[in-house]
C-alpha cells in the first residue's frame, strides 16, 4: 500500500507514525513545502519572552527519525497539483526545481493552515511579521530582540500572548482588533474585562473596535492606519487567524465555506481512500453536534491518530472536540471548554443559560489561597452541559478537562453536580469549584 501525506506538522506526524503501526508494510512518503517537522508553535510567544530552555526541544519529532523508523520524508518538496480520483501528485524538488508525479493507493491530507491575510494595503511591507511557522518565528525573535516599540494586530490567543511577552518585556506596545474586547471569542466578558485590566497596568495601548485600513512601512518602523486612528512602532505582528490550506483540493472534495475539508467519523473525505486531518479539515464540536472548524494542535494530533487507525478500513470513530484550551496572561490562568455565550450567539444557538460562581479553590484556614471564578453553560431544555470557563491565579487548566469530559459525555448539570470530586485542604474545598458551579447552575 502506497500512501501519500500533504503536510508535515501535528497531524501529518501522527497519520504517519499510525499508519506504520497499523500496516508495518506500508509504504509512507511524506511532501513536506518546509525543512522541519512538529513545530509546536504554539510556544512562539514563549520563546520572544525568553522562557523557552532551549528551542530545539519546540520539535518532539525530527526528519531523522521518521526516515529511520521507514518512512520517506520529501523535504523542500511542495505539492503542485493533485488529482484524488485518480490519486496522482505532482510536486517540485524545491532545491532544484525538477518536477515529479507520482500515483498512490491513499492520500492524507495535512496541509494545515495558513495565516489571514486581508487584501490591505501595505501588509505585506517591510518590519511586519506573520506568526505561524518556525522560520517566523525566528524573525520575530529576531526582530524584537532589540525593538523599543511593537503594534500586535488580532487580540485572539496569539495575539494576546505575543503582546503580553512584549509588554513585560520593557516593548511599548499596541493591541488592535477589530472587535470591542481581547480573547472575545474565547472567553465572556467579566473575564476579559479583568484582562483589559492587565494589558493596561502593563502601558499596554488596547485599540479595540477598529479596523486596519492601510500599513505604511518606513524607515522608522509601521504606522497603521485604522478607521479609528494611527499607531506607530517599530515592528508588526500579525496574529489575524487562520485558514484551511486546502485550494489544491477545491472542487474535488466537499468542503464547507471557508475551505475545510469535510471528514466523516473515521477522517475519511467525500473522495474514497483520501483523509484528511488537522487544520485542514473540519471537526465534529460536540457543544452543537455539528461539524466546525476549529484550528487547534489537539485537534490535529486526535485527528491524524484516527488516519493511522482507520487506513485500512473503518474502525475507531472520532469522539469530536469541545475545542478545550488554556491561555496564561499576566500570572492569571484563564480556561475553557465547549459554549460560552459569544460562541453560542455566532452559531445560532438559542436556549442556553450560564451562571458563574467565585469561591476561593482552597479552605481559608490555609496559609494561602486563592479566588476561582467558574461559569457554566448548558441548555435550557436538556439541562445538557454545554460549556464552561474559569478564571484564576491558581492552575485551574486541568478542570477543563474534566468539563470537557462532562459534555462529551453529555453529562448534565445535575450529574455534574453529584459527581465525585477529591476533598484535601491542600487542594480543594470540601465542594470543588467545578461541582460548586454545577450545583449553582441546577438551583437556577
Amino acid at each position: 500500500m502506497k500512501v501519500a501525506i500533504i503536510g508535515c506538522t501535528h497531524a501529518g506526524i501522527f497519520s504517519a507514525r499510525g499508519i506504520l503501526e497499523t500496516d508495518p508494510n506500508a509504504e509512507i512518503t511524506v511532501f513536506e513545502k518546509n525543512d522541519t517537522v512538529s513545530f509546536l508553535s504554539c510556544g512562539i510567544a514563549l520563546w520572544v519572552g525568553d522562557h523557552v530552555s532551549d528551542p530545539e526541544k519546540m520539535f518532539y519529532d525530527s526528519v531523522e527519525a521518521m526516515q529511520h523508523d521507514g518512512i520517506e520524508m520529501k523535504m523542500k518538496h511542495e505539492v503542485t497539483k493533485v488529482d484524488l480520483d485518480d490519486k496522482t501528485i505532482t510536486y517540485e524538488n524545491l532545491n532544484n526545481n525538477q518536477e515529479t508525479t507520482d500515483q498512490f493507493d491513499k492520500i492524507v491530507v495535512t496541509t494545515g493552515s495558513k495565516p489571514v491575510m486581508p487584501p490591505i494595503p501595505g501588509i505585506e511591507g517591510k518590519n511586519i511579521y506573520l506568526c505561524k511557522n518556525w522560520d517566523d518565528a525566528k524573525a520575530i525573535k529576531e526582530a524584537s530582540k532589540d525593538a523599543k516599540s511593537a503594534i500586535v494586530i488580532g487580540a485572539g490567543y496569539i495575539g494576546a500572548e505575543i503582546a503580553e511577552q512584549f509588554s513585560v518585556n520593557g516593548i511599548k506596545t499596541t493591541l488592535i482588533d477589530g472587535l470591542d474586547r481581547v480573547l472575545a471569542k474565547n472567553f465572556d466578558q467579566d473575564i476579559t474585562d479583568e484582562v483589559e485590566l492587565e494589558y493596561q497596568k502593563h502601558d499596554v495601548t488596547l485599540a479595540l473596535g477598529q479596523m486596519v485600513k492601510s500599513f505604511e512601512s518606513h524607515d522608522g518602523g509601521v504606522t497603521v492606519n485604522t478607521d479609528k486612528g494611527s499607531y506607530e512602532a517599530e515592528i508588526v505582528v500579525l496574529g489575524i487567524g487562520f485558514l484551511p490550506r486546502t485550494d489544491l483540493f477545491t472542487g474535488q472534495v466537499k468542503m464547507i465555506d471557508n475551505g475545510a475539508i469535510i471528514v466523516d467519523k473515521y477522517m475519511q473525505t467525500s473522495v474514497k481512500d483520501v483523509f484528511a486531518a488537522g487544520d485542514s479539515a473540519t471537526v465534529f464540536y460536540n457543544p452543537t453536534q455539528q461539524d466546525d472548524y476549529i484550528p487547534l494542535a489537539t485537534n490535529a494530533v486526535r485527528q491524524g491518530i484516527l488516519v493511522g487507525k482507520n487506513i485500512l478500513k473503518p474502525q475507531v470513530a472520532y469522539l469530536g472536540t469541545q475545542s478545550t484550551s488554556a491561555v496564561e496572561l499576566y500570572g492569571k490562568a484563564m480556561a475553557s471548554s465547549g459554549l460560552n455565550q459569544q460562541l453560542a450567539k455566532s452559531r445560532g444557538i438559542d436556549g442556553i443559560k450560564t451562571v458563574t460562581i467565585e469561591q476561593d479553590y482552597r479552605p481559608d484556614f490555609m496559609l494561602t489561597t486563592t479566588p476561582v471564578r467558574a461559569t457554566l453553560v448548558w441548555d435550557e431544555k436538556t439541562r445538557a452541559v454545554l460549556g464552561g470557563s474559569f478564571y484564576s491565579e491558581h492552575d485551574i487548566s486541568q478542570t477543563a478537562n474534566a468539563l470537557s469530559l462532562a459534555i462529551q459525555n453529555k453529562m448534565t448539570i445535575d450529574e455534574l453536580a453529584l459527581s465525585d470530586f477529591l476533598f484535601q485542604p491542600n487542594f480543594s474545598q470540601p465542594i470543588n469549584f467545578l461541582g460548586a458551579v454545577a450545583m449553582a447552575a441546577a438551583k437556577k
